[in-house]
């Protein structure tokens, strides 16, 4: 299968930066990104990294809340709140008396409830869906999952979709008036190799990185398969994990490369869908320096 988009058009963002899991834009449209030490980085839009703080181990899903709050999951400390100054927070590390295993990806919607991945352990088949209210009460919504990875939000956050890596699938759930979710709908299956991150264009779109196998998938919302990108090389998409729409035109997709380190990005021809904290006015107070 022709990927839709030719690998030559896609570019590198930001070098440097330590095999990035994830990436996710603040209001300003900063990007920042997570390290396999620990750091936390911040890029503005001249691609020009700075280095706000370190957690000392992995770092995967980031998110932020509908106040620009950023969440970050790290595998060894649970979920830990970043301030732009650098100062840290632990926030959880459990939900309703479990521990959680491996909080690997989070989200937020409007009303400022985090949704989150507990992957479990590889190929064990205890990952876990959770949630936690804006007051920060934990609970569990699905599971147990093989290894529960990536989620993206319907624009009328009314379907949660989720990937379940082992099966190289995507889920959808219906969240219900009273929070509760359905049970888990099979929503694609053969999405690459090790599917992991999610996103939405405005369209209804949903695309699925593939850790894997260097490529990323399209899903319509009729659940028409498409193949967006491939990397043969896996230079420019290098074990990509995560992604996100930003850039002027909010019409740039960019990539987290695990496998290098870099952030690349491409001109799609969509724009995307907003995320909770790029749907809320701009709060543009001076940056804080870092510690």
């Amino acid at each position: 299968m022709t990927p839709e988009i030719p690998i030559e058009q896609f570019e590198i963002f930001a070098g440097g930066i330590d095999h990035p899991e994830c990436i996710a834009f603040d209001q300003r449209g900063d990007l920042w990104a997570g390290g396999e030490a620990g750091q936390i980085y911040r890029i503005p839009q001249d691609g020009k990294v700075q280095l706000v703080t370190t957690l000392g181990s992995f770092c995967a899903g980031l998110a932020f809340s509908p106040n620009d709050e950023l969440f970050v999951c790290n595998p060894a400390l649970g979920i830990v709140r970043v301030q732009a100054s650098g100062e840290l927070t632990n926030f959880a590390n459990e939900a309703a008396g479990q521990k959680i295993i491996c909080a690997n990806y989070g989200l937020f919607d409007s009303a400022g409830n985090y949704y989150v991945t507990d992957s479990g352990n590889w190929k064990k088949n205890n990952g876990y869906l959770l949630r936690f209210t804006p007051e920060g009460h934990g609970e569990i919504l699905g599971g147990p999952f093989g290894y529960a990875n990536g989620l993206a939000l319907s624009a009328d956050e009314k379907s949660l979709f989720m990937v379940e890596s082992n099966t190289d699938s995507v889920f959808r759930f219906a969240i219900k008036p009273d929070g509760s979710v359905s049970a888990p709908e099979v929503y694609a299956t053969e999405c690459g190799r090790f599917p992991d991150g999610l996103t939405l264009d405005a369209e209804g779109n949903l695309y699925v990185c593939c850790y894997a196998s260097d490529e990323i998938w399209r899903i319509s919302p009729s659940r028409e398969k498409t193949l967006f990108a491939w990397d043969r090389n896996a230079i420019l998409l290098g074990s990509p994990t995560n992604m996100a729409f930003g850039g002027e035109n909010f019409d740039e997709l960019y990539f987290a490369n695990l496998a290098r380190m870099t952030v690349t990005r491409v001109k799609t021809g969509r724009k995307g869908q907003p995320l909770a904290n790029q749907k809320s006015p701009k709060k543009l107070k001076p940056r804080p320096t870092p510690l």
